[in-house]
């Protein structure tokens, strides 16, 4: 496996070694990870997005969605049913756990089960102090204002 130093990168930004940890994280992620179950990720508008993930044969009470710091986690665990005789089983009916990493300032706004789907909405909030401002510069006056830009 291929090791990355991302010192260089620290020598010119501050604030970003978070991404260097999402770099870390992926890269030494096991090679094995399942695809099951099967997902899509859409960009539904500017700020909104929606994760959308198989889960045929399992019930509400079936799933759990949790955000934990920053990752948003979706797991399934069966309820132990009556033992059967199947004479072929193809359908894949195991639990599973599926994580996902979310930016900042990225809030689950709800979850909907239906037809087999979990879809899950997203959106990016930006707070109001962290959106781009312009600071007004007086001629000659000790005292400067800022001014909010249009939106």
């Amino acid at each position: 496996m291929r090791q990355f130093d991302f010192s260089p990168l620290y020598r010119a930004t501050v604030g970003f070694d978070q991404i260097a940890d999402m770099f870390d994280r992926v890269l030494t992620s096991d090679t094995q990870t399942s695809s099951y179950p099967p997902y899509n990720i859409e960009k539904i508008d500017k700020d909104a997005y929606r994760i959308s993930v198989a889960v045929a044969g399992f019930s509400e009470a079936d799933l759990n969605v949790e955000v934990r710091e920053n990752s948003l986690f979706i797991s399934a665990g069966k309820s132990d049913e009556q033992q059967k005789n199947y004479l072929h089983r193809g359908i894949a009916n195991r639990s599973f756990e599926r994580c996902f990493q979310l930016a900042d300032h990225v809030h689950v706004n709800g979850a909907n089960h239906s037809d087999g789907m979990l879809h899950i909405d997203l959106k990016r909030e930006v707070p109001e102090a962290l959106k781009p401002r312009k600071v007004h510069i007086s001629n000659g006056s000790s005292q400067q204002t800022i001014e909010a830009l249009a939106s």
